[in-house]
C-alpha cells in the first residue's frame, strides 16, 4: 500500500471528471458531499438487465467509471468545491489476470480480492491510495508492490504530478 498526495488538485479532478483516463476501472463506491451527500454503490442492479445483457457482463458486478463518469461530473460541477470526495476503484478481473501473468507470482486468480484505488478529496488535499486483498495467507509481497509500481506508472503516464507519503 502506497498513499500519494496529489500535486495539482485541478488537473486530476479534471483528468478524473472530463477525461477518460479512470475510465476502465471498476466503480467499487463513491461518496461525495456538497449541499447534501451523495452515495453511488457501483454495483449493478441485476433486475434492470435483461438475462442475455448479465451474460454479456460475465462475472462483472459492477460498473465501470466510464457509465457514470458524467453523472459525477454533474454532481460535482459548479462555483464550491465539493466538502469530501471518497472513490474506490478495483482493477477490472481481466487486467488483474493480466498483471498476474506479468510478474509471475505463484497466485492464482481465485486467490485476489482485487487490486483497488483509493481516490480520498478533503480540505483541498486529494491522496490516492492503492489497496490489495489477498484472499489466502502469502508472505510474498510481489503482487502488492508491482501494483503500487503500476498506479505510479498510470499517473505518470497521464502527466499527474504526485508526492509519495
Amino acid at each position: 500500500m502506497i498513499s500519494l498526495n496529489m500535486v495539482e488538485v485541478k488537473v486530476f479532478m479534471s483528468k478524473l471528471l472530463a477525461g477518460n483516463s479512470f475510465d476502465a476501472f471498476l466503480l467499487r463506491e463513491m461518496e461525495l458531499q456538497t449541499f447534501t451527500g451523495f452515495t453511488i454503490t457501483g454495483q449493478l442492479n441485476e433486475a434492470f438487465f435483461s438475462k442475455d445483457e448479465m451474460e454479456l457482463r460475465e462475472e462483472q458486478k459492477s460498473v465501470v467509471w466510464g457509465d457514470v463518469r458524467q453523472i459525477a461530473f454533474s454532481m460535482i460541477k459548479g462555483n464550491k468545491t465539493p466538502l469530501s470526495l471518497k472513490i474506490v476503484f478495483q482493477l477490472p478481473r481481466n487486467q488483474c489476470e493480466a498483471l498476474l501473468d506479468s510478474i509471475g507470482t505463484g497466485l492464482r486468480l481465485e486467490e485476489i480480492g482485487g487490486l483497488y484505488l483509493n481516490i480520498r478529496f478533503e480540505k483541498g488535499k486529494l491522496r490516492v491510495i492503492t489497496g490489495t486483498a489477498i484472499k489466502t495467507f502469502t508472505l510474498d509481497k510481489t503482487l502488492e508492490q508491482e501494483w503500487d509500481r503500476r498506479v505510479k506508472e498510470i499517473l505518470k503516464e497521464q502527466g499527474l504530478l504526485f508526492e509519495e507519503l
